[in-house]
């Protein structure tokens, strides 16, 4: 077991930098996700951990060793790949006990850890078939255990059931945090998937182009997004943004954006500044938009005139994407809509869950 510390490291592939100046530490025991788009770094990252990349720059330690010119075989770490990487012509058995037979592990140990990683994941019936008579989430198991025997300070996992069907990638999503919790062994786990890095990771890290976004909780990154880039990557369906200004009547304050305006409580009125000309960003997540019913009691202040383009029933909710004006949005709302394709629709934003960014820096502005 031990923390992994990420100390100002680049990767340079040529002139393009790949990683750039990335802090980061991973606590003993903590399963953390790198998120974010290809290409972002996020696997590149991790085949440094490996040491299967070199770093151009900076220093990465596990515990208190700096592993940079470390072999991957004397790091004390394992890796599960996207593609498994079982040896074809071995059996189950023979695939999980390989690295520990290259250790030289006596055969009593390699057979009760085999047994032991086998008993865990639920194959101990399979030790004797070949890669070729197992199912992607049985090969999966496999490289998971192979991983185990081990016993190493960290797992790495790049991106592990991008091959898999979406039901057996939410069930080996639930068996790997078991398992996490169980062993309790520092993890990172890259993936492209934001679904995936929401529900597993106790803290989530994105990436873009190379650099660290945001890192924190799942549900403090989706509630307190840093910039836009992480307020539209986190979140499924994305958050809805849009351009707008402050318009001042009477006491009242409210966001003007072009064929609607939002009346703003008091409370996030007093947080901007007195230069009312600034021309903001807003984002509010689809869920916080709201389907004002005929016998609703609502401040027509609130009141957004829409029309629905499309309705999407998806069994305990409906999405509906709309049009206001010349904008777009997609709000997710009951299954018992109202919204007919073509007809108009009054909606309401509930202006306590606007989201506002800078237009030009692309921060939050709070």
């Amino acid at each position: 077991m031990a923390k992994v510390t990420f100390q100002s490291v680049y990767k340079r592939f040529g002139t393009a930098t790949i990683v750039r100046d990335f802090n980061l530490e991973i606590l003993d025991e903590e399963f953390v996700v790198l998120v974010g788009p290809s290409g972002c770094g996020k696997s590149t990252t991790l085949r440094m951990v490996a040491g299967l990349e070199e770093i151009s720059e900076g220093s990465i330690l596990i515990g208190d060793r700096i592993v940079n010119d470390v072999a991957p075989k004397d790091r004390d770490i394992a890796m599960v790949f996207q593609n498994y990487a079982l040896y074809p012509h071995m059996n189950v058995f023979d695939n999980m006990a390989f690295g520990l037979k290259l250790r030289r592990f006596s055969k009593v140990e390699i057979v009760e850890r085999v047994n032991e990683a086998a008993r865990i994941l639920g194959i101990e019936n399979l030790l004797q078939r070949k890669p070729k008579q197992l199912s992607g989430g049985q090969r999966q198991r496999v490289a998971v255990g192979r991983a185990i025997v081990r016993r190493p300070a960290v797992f790495l996992f790049d991106e592990p059931l991008s091959n898999l069907d979406a039901k057996l990638r939410v069930q080996m999503r639930a068996e790997i945090s078991q398992l996490h919790s169980r062993l309790k062994t520092t993890t990172i786990y890259v993936t492209h998937d934001q679904v995936e890095a929401m529900t597993m990771g106790e803290r989530i890290v994105i990436m873009k182009d190379g650099i660290l976004q945001q890192v924190g909780k799942p549900l403090q990154v989706y509630e307190q997004p840093g910039n836009i880039f992480v307020a539209g990557f986190i979140g499924s369906p994305a958050m809805n943004f849009f351009s707008g200004t402050l318009l001042s009547r009477g006491t009242d304050l409210f966001v003007n954006a072009d064929g609607f305006s939002i009346n703003l409580p008091r409370e996030i009125a007093a947080k901007f500044p007195a230069d009312r000309e600034k021309k903001y960003t807003f984002g509010i997540r689809p869920e916080e938009i709201k389907e004002v019913w005929p016998d609703d009691s609502v401040d027509q202040r609130q009141i957004i005139k829409s029309t629905a383009n499309v309705v999407e029933p998806m069994g305990a909710e409906t999405f509906l994407h709309v049009s206001v004006g010349d904008h777009k949005f997609v709000a997710r709302v009951g299954a018992h809509t109202q919204a007919v394709v073509g007809r108009p629709l009054n909606l309401r934003f509930r202006p306590e869950r606007l989201h506002v960014f800078d237009s030009e820096s692309q921060a939050a502005f709070f």
